[in-house]
């Protein structure tokens, strides 16, 4: 590999965790009012959760167009690019919520979900530098930036949400903030040029996408990465509106969300070396069980404290199976692919996480005749995809392991 220094690489993942920590701090906070903004909003209950739908779907739908225009142009123009479409999808989001209108906060959550595409490319520009033994520790040190943003977001979160006549517009005007601040941290990267700068050489294409899934690595990888973010927003997106719904305040789901994200990212500090030292399929594997457990404690009651168990569980279990299939999909292209495999595979997660979150409201408020049926029908939704991602891990193991 051409960039392989990790006293450069160290620099540009301290850089990258302090963006992780301010600018990803506005994602929680958009997850715990999305849903409750969507309920004030919306004419059919079933679409109170559209508003963090349109997020992920401006997600899904950026990570394509993204991910190339990161590898021809480099990747802070794609971070500078996705924090300026935070500050604006806040402030269209804020007109919306001020006027009323729910189609106008949709289009400024849309924008929101180019920011959070860019957002995922975080953990993939810590390894552009990186050794090959320094890259799980890097993936894993920028998902720890997190840690900061679960603990700002939600509580920055109580201080703002009420503090206009409108219920969470001052939650929106924060995020913008956040944003224009956020930005001018880039300055301080120091990754590879983008393509369109380098001399023209003779290096064979990369695989094709059809090529690259045809890749058991690569499909297992995407699968399970999509499985784990796919279950963690789906039970994450309903949460606020199971805990209101139970009778608790919006602030005990603040407290709740706050938990929640700091379990997804508080192991981050030792991930990296569980997947040096177990390999990569076990912490995957047991990402895997941990979010069973997540919706079997989910499923036991609605007092407070499943209410916490679950949610923390429910990172913990996102923390290993998502790192870990990030790690995996790490290790299974060439440079040259990168642009193509990295692009494909969020717009695979978050096309399934879009279809999660839109599922979510669906199954919270229109699958049964109280709050507490809706909260199993969502944790019971997750059987089949851990079925499907557990068996194709296994599928994994067993096949021949080919040298790139």
């Amino acid at each position: 590999m051409t960039y392989v220094d990790d006293k450069q690489a160290k620099r540009n993942v301290a850089v990258l965790v302090m963006a992780q920590a301010v600018l990803g701090s506005q994602l929680p906070m958009l997850f715990v009012v999305g849903g409750l903004v969507g309920g004030q909003l919306a004419s059919n209950p079933c679409l109170a959760t559209l508003p963090i739908s349109f997020i992920v779907f401006g997600s899904m739908t950026t990570a394509p167009w993204i991910s190339p225009l990161m590898q021809r142009n480099g990747r802070q123009f794609g971070f500078f690019l996705g924090a300026f479409a935070g500050a604006i999808g806040a402030a269209v989001s804020a007109y919306g919520l001020y006027t009323g209108s729910f189609f106008i906060l949709l289009a400024g959550s849309y924008l929101t979900g180019i920011y959070m595409s860019a957002q995922g490319f975080y953990r993939f520009a810590a390894g552009d530098t990186a050794s090959d033994a320094f890259r799980p520790k890097a993936i894993s040190y920028v998902m720890a930036g997190g840690l900061l943003s679960a603990v700002f977001g939600p509580q920055l979160n109580k201080l703002v949400q009420d503090y206009y006549v409108i219920p969470f517009l001052g939650t929106y005007i924060a995020i913008i903030g956040i944003n224009l601040f956020g930005m001018l941290l880039f300055l301080w990267l120091d990754l590879p040029k983008g393509s369109k700068h380098l001399p023209k050489t003779t290096q064979a294409p990369g695989r094709t996408r059809m090529e690259l899934l045809r890749d058991p690595r690569v499909l297992v990888a995407i699968i399970c990465a999509m499985v784990s973010y796919s279950l963690m927003n789906l039970v994450m997106t309903s949460t606020p509106l199971a805990v209101v719904g139970c009778g608790f305040t919006a602030d005990a789901a603040n407290d709740i969300v706050s938990a929640h994200v700091l379990a997804m990212f508080a192991p981050s500090f030792f991930t990296g070396h569980l997947i040096a030292r177990f390999g990569v399929e076990r912490i995957v594997s047991l990402g895997l069980v941990i979010l069973a457990l997540a919706g079997g404690v989910a499923l036991s009651g609605v007092e407070l404290t499943n209410f916490y168990v679950a949610l923390i569980l429910l990172g913990l279990g996102w923390n290993f199976g998502f790192i870990g299939a990030t790690t995996m999909l790490a290790g299974a292209h060439r440079p040259e692919e990168r642009g193509s495999v990295q692009g494909m595979n969020d717009m695979i997660v978050f096309g399934m996480v879009t279809v999660a979150s839109l599922a979510s409201g669906g199954l919270m408020n229109c699958s049964g005749g109280s709050t507490v049926e809706g909260w199993n029908a969502v944790n019971l939704a997750m059987v089949p995809f851990l079925v499907l991602a557990g068996g194709s891990l296994i599928w994994l193991v067993r096949q021949p392991r080919v040298a790139l």
